[in-house]
């Protein structure tokens, strides 16, 4: 009884903390919910109440740069949450050893998004799951991509080609370690990217005189990383 009545107190405080909690406005919420940068305390704060789900929902909305690096997501949680961030501009979606799972599906259903044609900046490095089906989705309507990196995956110059089609504003991609582009796309990609400032095509396979004839295009083209192009100058990385 007595160890009852001990408890009491302390129950009663904790009720009291939780209604002041409770009082907090929703745009309140927002603002110390958007302090957070971990997905799982967002996902757990977000199941506490009604109120609290709507300042996670309006955190996101406010969101200009989302990345899940490192974080264990697939085509429905990622999507989701680029759905709610109204505001995003910069995406990063790479692959971790967590293992990020985003499939054709998945840029699919983020190329649906409000944002999707505000983003300047998308990272898909490392994805093996996508194809040119979800690429081509993906940037036919991220129409203003400035930095795109597709590297690490299985595209091929259909990519190449919807980018150059829709991505006027692009000034670097990284198509690091991408073997099944050929010289073809490379020369559509820097013959419709005017604005492209840097590309890098380590690890691909198109030979030397490709990046002669993509400088011919663009002299002032950075091609990384340096040493592709014989007696060439120094290019920064």
């Amino acid at each position: 009884m007595l160890t009852t009545m001990m408890k009491l107190p302390i129950m009663e405080e904790f009720e009291k903390e939780e209604s002041e909690i409770e009082k907090l406005p929703t745009d309140l919420l927002s603002h110390i919910f958007f302090l957070l940068s971990s997905f799982t305390d967002l996902a757990q704060a977000s199941c506490v109440c009604k109120k609290w789900r709507e300042g996670v929902k309006q955190s996101l909305g406010r969101r200009e740069s989302l990345s899940f690096s490192g974080c264990k997501m697939d085509d429905d949680s990622t999507s989701r949450l680029v759905h709610l961030a109204f505001s995003l501009k910069e995406l990063d979606i790479s692959r971790s050893r967590w293992g990020c799972q985003i499939t054709d599906t998945g840029l699919f259903e983020i190329s649906m998004a409000k944002c999707i044609g505000k983003m300047t900046s998308i990272s898909l490095w490392g994805m093996t799951g996508i194809t040119d089906k979800g690429v081509v989705q993906l940037v036919s309507r991220a129409t203003s991509l400035q930095h795109l990196n597709i590297g690490g995956t299985f595209i091929t110059d259909e990519s190449l080609v919807a980018i150059g089609n829709s991505c006027s504003h692009l000034k670097t991609i990284v198509l690091w370690s991408c073997r099944q582009v050929t010289e073809i796309g490379l020369l559509y990609l820097v013959n419709k990217c005017r604005k492209l400032k840097s590309i890098n095509v380590w690890g691909t396979r198109v030979p030397v005189n490709c990046f002669i004839g993509l400088l011919t295009i663009s002299p002032a083209l950075q091609i990384k990383p340096t040493g592709l192009l014989p007696n060439a100058e120094a290019i920064p990385v």
